[in-house]
């Protein structure tokens, strides 16, 4: 139990006692003490003033005094100030949980909870390569669903291909125009790097096209509808919804392009999966629920034969679920594979890891499976998250602007080489350590810049910046693990045990506080999906080893009992460094 729980348990025994009134723990809230004032923790006390009526101070006194008379262990002493019961932990409490938790190597994860959690995420199309956006909707995704696990939930990671669609069709249209029949293997080129650049010439031949025709007399709206490219396109996926066998061998063989090119890169950046979803056989489901609704009234259905659902008194408006020829729509896909998904592993929770332009898609999407009484609508979540910018702006796929990912990913190890030689500190690295350790810090220095700002906020990425060795970056906490792992190597821990007596100064003491919270911080993580948490909470510990390890030797600590200590903390510190990065999809270095 964390000392957090501990406080609350305690304080609700003492008002039971004191005062004869039954709370909850639940209902003391304890925060940490402000730095101007004494204490480790603080109890609030003006939502009982009024119920046990008592003045603040009065009250302070009253279940301190308590506190500290009945939990000598826990408490060493308490102050009030202005309604706010501020209580010192005792140095043995913090010894015994370095202690303790020194030889844990679990400490930090949660027993099971019982509960089972689908995480969804990265959701790529197979006309372009994986880009800068979809860097972030993987880590995000897969930090996500390590936390969770971390916390006690069962975890299944599936992701959903777009394999079809008149997107699609434009790759394999240009390639049909343009290619000459080249492959990845004649040209050496990435597979889905290949068919993404048939996707820019389509649209590059499409703007011609229309340009050419509005110069002949055609009005925009009629060059877009008439540009013989896009009617073959458009051709090319009616042929497809037909079965057409020389239009399927195409797009399987594009396909199987993109996939060896995203297996490529999933296994660089450490994405993977349970199980992997593909639209082309997942856009027909849906229909059948579509007619349930129909009986349910649930649904409408207008004289043309469309289907709609009216959401305007939810504070949404009326929505198509199914065209007047009979063809679903994206929510109507999307409602059948959220009731195939919980058919297959009833999972209590279904995290959608899309982006926030999706907002309103995904309102719609749990709010008719709800009306539909489908058994996997309230455990529909949509971790929303903002776009990423680059310092020049926006990116445009089909206009060729995007960022890679594979070239950023080759960009960021680059850097890395750069940084390290500029540090000096690898001369006596092999060539294969020191390509790894640029690899880990350059990946390391991406996810990290990616995954330490609020999912819901938009960001900017800047490669140099996320791989400064001294700002809040991955690289230094990677640089803070590597330095507490070569202390731990010059220094072995000694036979004598810190006494329960021993007196801990300040940094050794905040050094334990922040250790203590670690399992506090994943749940946080967990219940809120948001890796930033995790991210945060490991910059600020490793600043804070880094301020005790300034201020006090290790290996020529004061008296071997301190050595001993110091290089408990340490090794500690080291572990959850580990642990908390190793959340984030980050390895750390044993030396840099």
């Amino acid at each position: 139990m964390s000392v957090v729980a501990q406080i609350k348990q305690v304080a609700a025994n003492a008002i039971n006692q004191l005062y004869n009134v039954a709370l909850q723990p639940q209902d003391i809230a304890v925060n940490a003490t402000k730095p101007e004032f004494d204490g480790d923790y603080t109890v609030v006390l003006f939502s009982f003033v009024k119920q046990l009526k008592k003045s603040p101070d009065a009250l302070g006194n009253e279940l301190g005094s308590y506190l500290v008379e009945n939990n000598p262990d826990l408490f060493a002493s308490f102050n009030v100030i202005k309604g706010f019961l501020n209580l010192v932990i005792t140095d043995a409490y913090w010894l015994g949980f370095v202690q303790q938790q020194s030889a844990n190597k679990q400490f930090g994860t949660n027993a099971g909870t019982g509960k089972k959690v689908m995480v969804e995420y990265s959701s790529p199309n197979t006309n372009k390569p994986l880009h800068l956006g979809h860097l972030r909707n993987n880590f995000l995704g897969w930090s996500t669903a390590q936390i969770l696990k971390a916390n006690g939930n069962d975890i299944v990671k599936t992701c959903i291909v777009n394999d079809r669609g008149i997107h699609i069709c434009k790759s394999m249209i240009a390639w049909q125009l343009f290619a000459n029949g080249a492959t990845p293997a004649s040209t050496d080129t990435k597979g889905d790097h290949l068919v993404g650049e048939y996707y820019v010439k389509f649209n590059n031949e499409y703007k011609k096209q229309v340009d050419e025709l509005i110069a002949a007399g055609k009005t925009k709206e009629q060059a877009e509808k008439e540009a013989p490219i896009m009617q073959a396109t458009q051709q090319m996926l009616i042929d497809w919804e037909a079965g057409k066998p020389d239009v399927i061998e195409l797009w399987k063989t594009m396909n199987s392009w993109v996939y060896a090119g995203f297996d490529e890169t999933y296994r660089t950046i450490g994405s993977d999966f349970d199980k992997v979803y593909y639209e082309s056989n997942t856009y027909l489901l849906g229909k059948d629920i579509v007619q349930q609704g129909l009986a349910k009234n649930v649904f409408y259905k207008k004289e043309d034969g469309s289907v709609w659902i009216d959401l305007t008194a939810d504070g949404l408006d009326e929505k198509v679920v199914m065209r007047k020829d009979g063809t679903s729509v994206y929510i109507t896909q999307d409602i059948g594979l959220a009731e195939q998904r919980y058919n297959e592993y009833r999972a209590d929770e279904s995290i959608y890891v899309i982006g926030d332009e999706q907002n309103y898609h995904m309102k719609v999407l749990k709010l008719i499976c709800q009306k539909l009484q489908l058994p996997s609508a309230d455990g529909i979540f949509h971790l929303s998250y903002g776009m990423v910018e680059l310092p020049t702006g926006k990116m445009k796929s089909r206009e060729g602007t995007v960022v890679d990912a594979d070239e950023l990913v080759s960009e960021m190890v680059n850097i890395a080489q750069l940084k390290t030689e500029e540090l000096g500190k690898v001369k006596d690295f092999t060539p294969e350590e020191l390509q790894q350790l640029n690899k880990t810090i350059g990946l390391g220095a991406l996810k990290f810049f990616l995954l330490r700002v609020d999912p819901k906020k938009k960001m900017i990425f800047n490669p140099e910046e996320s791989i400064d060795f001294h700002g809040f970056t991955g690289p230094f906490i990677q640089y803070t693990h590597a330095r507490i792992k070569s202390i731990l190597r010059k220094s072995e821990v000694g036979v004598t045990q810190p006494e329960v007596g021993s007196t801990l100064l300040k940094l050794e003491k905040d050094l334990a506080i922040q250790l203590e919270v670690f399992p506090s911080v994943i749940a946080e993580a967990a219940n809120e999906h948001d890796p930033s948490k995790i991210a945060i909470y490991v910059f600020n510990l490793a600043q804070t080893f880094n301020s005790f390890y300034t201020q006090h030797s290790i290996t020529n600590a004061e008296h071997e009992e301190k050595k001993t200590l110091r290089l408990q903390l340490a090794g500690l510190t080291a572990q959850v460094i580990k642990t908390g990065m190793g959340l984030l999809g980050i390895e750390v270095p044993e030396r840099m």
